[in-house]
Order: structure tokens, then C-alpha cells, then sequence
């Protein structure tokens, strides 16, 4: 946008007297367009993204994954099956409580689907120039065109499609004008493209831009062996101490939590033996393994320790060598003491909008 912005002041330099807001309605006459084009299009390229999530790191949701191979993933990898009346989904949305994975999903969906993948949000199609909202839209979808097969994931997608309103911004029409026309518009060919949207309030989406999505897939919260997954796959090779019983209690205490939720919970309780490390008063000699060569055995590490400790040394962390300090273990009392202090961020009445809208529009993933 910076660099929009410098070729506007250059344009207007080059015609001062020239009000902005003809300068573009007359692009298309004054022979500008193509080079609008270009810019545009070079300031568009930043979005084309490369994931590396696989299928197997999304935690459950197994019935959206299945609607999205059908979506995306068949259609490039298998062009033999989808022909004739057996045509691909040209427009799927995500719909879910904040937290429970939509752009995680679309993420292992550009990893799986060995296209081009553009993930933009409603605000890389947003300008105070009157007309860029239009022609970043455009632009958008006409360098997915020449990158086919291609993705384009447009996150929080209800901020760009709204309802139409009375006192609504003409900019604002137009992109979403734009929008329509280019996802469905006469005359455009988007056959290898998916229009891949995200939302946690699908209920304000404008109805004709609703229509267009002709899949839309509700991402629930996690269940009960989702969640397990995820504390394992969030505490990851950090050393712990719990066993498969622990994993399965923290996922029967989290119901309600969302993946997002789930993911502080485990951030914050890898962080309590750091805590630890940093308060500690007292350390004492312990063997065990060097922290950046597992196979290398030592005997004279630290470990923080209670000052009763028989072998106890007043110290601080600041007093040990680096490599010296054992790496601290997280136990199942951190992981509760964290679950203690982290509440559901999802709320029950919108919860019930969402369940609401899936019974209307939607398909339960």
C-alpha cells in the first residue's frame, strides 16, 4: 500500500488541477489501466503463500476435511474425475467461534493442494482511493487466472461482504460489486480456482455473496480426543512428565475450550518451570542430558531445588554457566495450574447463532 500510495502522489503531481476521484473513472479511457494493472497486480504477488501444515496436524474436524478434499484437492491431483456435469465447488466457506482452526484448515489445504495459494484479508482490499477497492478485487482474481490451479483464502471475509446498507461507502459497494461479478460474473472463466472464505459471523454476510459459496462448512469446537491431540501436539518434544491418563483428564476438563484456548493453556504451563528457573533461590548438582546434544550424559547440572534440600547451593540462574542449566520438566500440576487461570473465550449465545446458521445454511464439518 506504501507503494500505491507514492504512485498517487506521483499521478497527482503529474495533474494537479485533475480531482481524485475521476482519476479512476477515467482509466479505462486514458490508456492507464494496464499499468494500474501491473501495480496492482506486483503489490497482489505479496499474498501467494506456501504452507507446510499436513492434514494429520489438524486435530478432528474430520467431516470438513473430507468436504474440502472434495473442494480442492480432487479436482487438482485427480482432473480425469471431475469433468462433465461432475464440476468442482468454485466457492467454499469456513464457519466456526473464533479459535477453532478455519485458518488452519485452509492452511493444510494450500500445503495439500500444490497450487498457487493467495491468503489475503478484507484489509489488503481496502483503499481510501475511490475505485482501488474495485481494482484490487479485480486484480486479485485475475492474477489467480493466470497462476491456475489456485487458491484464494480471503480471512474474516464478513468485513469485505457485509449486508449492503443505505449509508453505506461507495467504495464499499464497489468492491463488493466487484466481488460478485468476479466470482460469478457472465463472461468469466474461473474453472481451477476456489474462492476459500473464513468467518465467525456468518449471519452478517450479504445474502447474494452467501449464495456464491455454494459449500459452506461449519468448524465446531474441538472433542474430547481433538483436544487430547492438541496438548500433545502443543507440548510437543518438551520434556514432561505426563502419562496418557494425564492427557486424557485435561481433555475431558476442557469441554468448551476452543483450539486457540487450548493452545495458551499449553503455552503457558511450558512457561511455569521457566518461571521456576528464574525465582529460584536454590540448585542443586543433577545428571542428565546436555539440552542441545540429548546423547551427551553430564553430571554437574543445575536444577532449581527447595532450600531443604540436603545438596542445596544458594544460587541464581544467573550464577550458572548456560549450557549447564537442565532443561526443566513440565508436569501435570503446571498444565492445571495453567487450565486454572485460562477461561473459554467462546460465547454460549453466539455458540447458539453459529448452530443456528449451520441448521439454515450450513454443513456440519
Amino acid at each position: 500500500m506504501e507503494k500505491l500510495k507514492e504512485y498517487r502522489k506521483q499521478k497527482e503531481k503529474a495533474s494537479p488541477t485533475k480531482p481524485v476521484e475521476n482519476q479512476s473513472d477515467d482509466r479505462e479511457n486514458d490508456g492507464d489501466e494496464s499499468d494500474d494493472s501491473k501495480l496492482f497486480q506486483s503489490l497482489l504477488q505479496g499474498s501467494i503463500v506456501m504452507e507446510n501444515v499436513k492434514w494429520s496436524d489438524v486435530a478432528g474436524l474430520e467431516g470438513a476435511k473430507e468436504a474440502l478434499r472434495e473442494a480442492v484437492i480432487h479436482p487438482i491431483k485427480f482432473p480425469h474425475l471431475i469433468t462433465g456435469k461432475r464440476t468442482p465447488w468454485m466457492g467454499v466457506l469456513l464457519f466456526g467461534a473464533p479459535g477453532t482452526g478455519k485458518t488452519y484448515l485452509a492452511k493444510a489445504v494450500a500445503t495439500e493442494a500444490y497450487g498457487s495459494t493467495f491468503s489475503v484479508s478484507s484489509s489488503d482490499l481496502v483503499s481510501k482511493w475511490l475505485g482501488d477497492n474495485r481494482m484490487l478485487v479485480k486484480n486479485l482474481f485475475s492474477l489467480a487466472r493466470k497462476r491456475k490451479p489456485s487458491i484464494i483464502f480471503i480471512d474474516d471475509i464478513d468485513s469485505l461482504c457485509c449486508s449492503r446498507r443505505e449509508n453505506e461507502s461507495e467504495a464499499s459497494q464497489q468492491a463488493k460489486t466487484e466481488f460478485l461479478a468476479q466470482m460469478q460474473g457472465v463472461g468469466n472463466d474461473n474453472e481451477g480456482i476456489l474462492v476459500l472464505g473464513a468467518t465467525s459471523i456468518p449471519w452478517t454476510l450479504d445474502p447474494a455473496i452467501r449464495r456464491r459459496f455454494e459449500k459452506r462448512i461449519y468448524v465446531p469446537l474441538p472433542e474430547e480426543q481433538a483436544r487430547i491431540f492438541m496438548f500433545k501436539q502443543h507440548l510437543g518434544s518438551s520434556p514432561n512428565s505426563l502419562t496418557e491418563s494425564d492427557f486424557v483428564t485435561l481433555g475431558q476438563k476442557t469441554e468448551g475450550y476452543s483450539g486457540a484456548d487450548i493452545s495458551i493453556i499449553a503455552r503457558d504451563a511450558l512457561m511455569q518451570p521457566v518461571r521456576m528457573v528464574q525465582y529460584a533461590t536454590h540448585f542443586k548438582r543433577v545428571r542428565g542430558a546436555v539440552w542441545n546434544d540429548p546423547g551427551q550424559v553430564m553430571d554437574d547440572l543445575w536444577a532449581p531445588c527447595s532450600p531443604e534440600d540436603p545438596i542445596a547451593v544458594e544460587m541464581t540462574w544467573k550464577d550458572i554457566q548456560d549450557s549447564k542449566l537442565q532443561e526443566p520438566v513440565v508436569s501435570m500440576s503446571h498444565v492445571l495450574k495453567s487450565l486454572s487461570n485460562t477461561k473459554p473465550t467462546v460465547d454460549e449465545l453466539d455458540l447458539e447463532k453459529l448452530k443456528e446458521f449451520m441448521e439454515d445454511f450450513g454443513q456440519e464439518g
